[in-house]
């Protein structure tokens, strides 16, 4: 039998686990830890192709990471669209009544 000699990249097993631990425990910072880990494994393992394995874990965590800041950063703006609408709809509705 043939077996592949690659292993799998530390740093790409690091970058999943810190997107799923940006979903659960570590919000902002599992994110950005699995960012950047991500982006370093998926260029050693360009670098030695032969001898590390692991491509999907960092792109896994990559996605999970940019996914973690993209929605969180669309619920901030929600947030202030809403309540700067409300503010809005409060000063138009006092100038109303004075």
């Amino acid at each position: 039998m043939n077996y592949d000699s690659r292993s799998v990249s530390v740093l790409a097993i690091t970058s999943f686990t810190f997107g799923l631990l940006g979903w659960t425990l570590l919000p902002w910072l599992g994110a950005i830890v699995a960012i950047v880990t991500g982006h370093l494994a998926r260029s050693s393992i360009r670098r030695d192709r032969d001898q590390l394995d692991g491509d999907g874990f960092a792109i896994a965590g990559l996605a999970l990471g940019y996914s973690m800041i993209g929605l969180s950063l669309l619920a901030v703006f929600l947030i202030v669209l809403f309540f700067g609408g409300l503010a809005a709809a409060l000063m138009w509705a006092a100038t109303l009544t004075a």
